[in-house]
């Protein structure tokens, strides 16, 4: 229309052209061919690189894992972007809050895996999110403080279901010693004291429990508290008879304690609960949690980038609809269920697609994140094409698992396109 001619037209196209041809389309052509050959390059394999892809097992759970990726990944970042974009629509620090929102998408794949790799360590000392999950769970389920301690050699207590009882009856006024051994110093309760020995008392059990340990070879004297030896603070005892709780108590924060007169001629047991091991969280990324867990890093960093764009599409929301509906007597959930989502919905489509096309391609994640003896369960085909071609040497089949996430991506991409130019008419 500019008189330009076209050898002109072309001479400025033609870098863009040979930039497009070195690093798509001979790519693409030449993982098409190798797809073709065999291991070492030099033959013909047919269709056998393809026939693995369904045969291999790693392939499958990649496959299997890819599926999860595609339904939920896109889904649940679109729907957070939707919520965030418009809860924040009308408040005054609503920039603010999208600012910290967006912010994860400045931070690279590789490092968003480094943080959620510490954020899901499974040392609550560690990991934030087992920090938090531990704290949680020990706020109504307080963990014990003697998770390791057990009865020495000449100790009276034998082992019973996970907890230990005296082997004999105990009398009144005759003071009974429960010592235990296993647990360092430094690990009994922060109110625990030195140990000593309990004073005998009419129609009354007492008795002592504590760590029966001295350090140094040779120290201390056994089945008696010494001086450097500090009591189970909080130790939790009770007198049993014929398979009933009679009495119980607990240990003061020098290992004595006292028992009614019931706890006559019973056997004391110091329950399973004394030594519950503490609870140590979830294991996030276990075979069992791994694919969501790296799910919800992704989310991290992407629900901002739908936020923004939804955002900018409800901006272009005529507001006399949304006011009609609320002078119509619609409430805040039918104005938003009824007339934000569908004028918002060619937005939220091409946010999803474009997640999606996204999510088949991903690989830094789940490289980073899973752990060695979970990555398999982790698996997805970007990451299968790698551990193909280069930890395998197989790069016929990596070929082969490049062209089918090509055909994956084709459907999805010339849908997104198709709806563009719909809207370009409109």
């Amino acid at each position: 229309m500019t008189g330009t001619r076209r050898t002109v037209a072309a001479l400025f196209l033609l870098p863009a052209l040979v930039l497009l041809g070195a690093l798509v389309v001979y790519p693409i052509g030449y993982s098409l061919v190798r797809s073709f050959g065999n291991a070492s390059g030099d033959g013909f394999a047919g269709f056998d690189n393809y026939r693995a892809l369904f045969d291999d097992d790693g392939i499958r759970t990649a496959l299997k894992n890819n599926i999860i990726w595609v339904v939920f990944a896109p889904t649940v970042s679109t729907a957070l972007g939707l919520v965030f974009a418009v809860l924040t629509e009308r408040v005054r620090w609503g920039t603010a809050f999208k600012l910290v929102v967006f912010m994860p998408m400045a931070i690279s794949m590789l490092a968003a895996g480094i943080i959620f790799r510490l954020v899901y360590d499974q040392d609550p000392d560690k990991g934030v999110a087992n920090a938090v999950w531990v704290g949680v769970h020990d706020t109504f389920a307080q963990s014990s403080a003697f998770p390791k301690a057990h009865p020495g050699r000449e100790s009276p207590l034998r082992a019973d279901g996970g907890g230990f009882i005296t082997s004999a009856a105990v009398r009144a006024g005759t003071p009974v010693t429960l010592p235990l051994v296993g647990v360092a110093p430094d690990q009994l309760p922060g109110d625990a004291r030195p140990a000593r020995a309990a004073q005998p008392e009419p129609g009354k059990v007492t008795g002592t429990t504590w760590q029966d340990f001295t350090r140094g070879k040779g120290v201390g004297t056994p089945g008696a508290p010494d001086p450097s030896e500090l009591g189970y603070a909080g130790m939790r005892i009770e007198a049993v008879r014929d398979g009933t709780v009679v009495a119980a108590t607990k240990a003061a924060a020098d290992g004595t304690f006292t028992l009614p007169a019931a706890a006559d001629g019973a056997r004391l047991r110091l329950p399973a609960d004394n030594f519950k091991a503490p609870y140590n969280g979830v294991d996030w990324l276990g075979p069992a949690l791994v694919t969501p867990a790296v799910i919800g890093s992704y989310v991290w960093m992407w629900a901002g980038f739908a936020m923004v764009l939804i955002a900018a599409g409800l901006a272009g929301v005529p507001r006399e609809l949304l006011e009609a509906a609320r002078v119509d007597g619609a409430g805040e959930w039918q104005v938003f269920r009824r007339i934000t989502v569908p004028l918002l919905a060619p937005v939220l489509a091409v946010v999803t697609v474009t997640l999606m096309i996204n999510v088949l391609k991903v690989f830094d994640l789940v490289f980073i994140i899973a752990p060695g003896s979970s990555q398999d369960d982790a698996n997805v085909l970007a990451l299968e094409l790698y551990r193909k071609g280069f930890a395998e040497d197989r790069p016929g089949i990596a070929s082969a698992i490049a062209v089918f996430l090509l055909l994956l991506v084709i459907p999805v991409m010339w849908f997104n396109i198709r709806r563009l130019r719909r809207e370009g008419r409109r």
